[in-house]
């Protein structure tokens, strides 16, 4: 599997936001990591 297709900062915001760290994140599907930024959107709009 390919790393994700994202800039350094892009990948240091998404760490910041789901706590996982930056290596996760660049190696994690992109369905999976979509799946996690929704469940944190869900989480916001409460």
């Amino acid at each position: 599997m390919k790393p994700l297709q994202i800039t350094p900062e892009t990948a240091m915001k998404l760490s910041e936001k789901i706590n996982l760290p930056i290596e996760q994140i660049m190696h994690m599907p992109q369905h999976i990591l979509i799946q996690k930024l929704m469940e944190l959107e869900k989480d916001q709009k409460k």
